[in-house]
């Protein structure tokens, strides 16, 4: 039996995705393999004087990775499921975001109390601790909706909505 010309698309189209997640997952494990030896070389730096600025670097880069292994998960779930998971890019930009509030943290701490540089420091540790929580409630209300039945799975059954508020008895479940 012959295969559709639609099937053989489909299946050419799946390949050439699967090849391009696969490409991307490889670029991000070598980025990471790349940023751990670029932490480890700076790590030596260290200990040539004892000054905060080598550990702030290390600190940068090795956070750094946890954004492309992050990424490479968000990729993992892709291909897994077949579908944009939006959670897993979400954890990314908090993670970032989390890393940049970290090193701005010790840069303040390195400039004097007034002046321009500190207040654009304490400014965008602000705006950034405003992305971490709109990120994060962002995440909670997704995890909530994925939990909530189907539209019309409750209608179906009978029951009202179960998992995290009221069944038809009025108990909290």
């Amino acid at each position: 039996m012959m295969e559709e010309p639609q099937n053989k698309a489909h299946k050419v189209l799946e390949t050439a995705e699967s090849a391009v997640y696969f490409g991307i997952a490889a670029l991000l494990v070598i980025s990471a393999a790349v940023l751990l030896a670029v932490a480890a070389v700076k790590m030596l730096d260290v200990f040539d004087g004892l000054e905060p600025g080598p550990v702030v670097e290390v600190l940068d880069t090795l956070l750094l990775v946890f954004v492309v292994v992050e990424l490479l998960s968000a990729v993992r779930v892709t291909v897994a499921k077949r579908e944009l998971v939006a959670e897993p890019f979400l954890l990314v930009g908090i993670i970032a975001s989390i890393k940049e509030i970290v090193v701005l943290s010790i840069k303040a701490a390195n400039q004097p109390g007034t002046g321009s540089t500190f207040r654009d420091y304490v400014m965008e540790i602000g705006v950034l601790g405003g992305v971490v929580l709109v990120l994060g409630v962002t995440a909670w209300l997704m995890r909530i909706k994925e939990r909530e039945p189907a539209e019309g799975q409750a209608a179906a059954t009978g029951s009202g909505y179960v998992g995290h508020g009221w069944q038809r008895t009025g108990r909290l479940v």
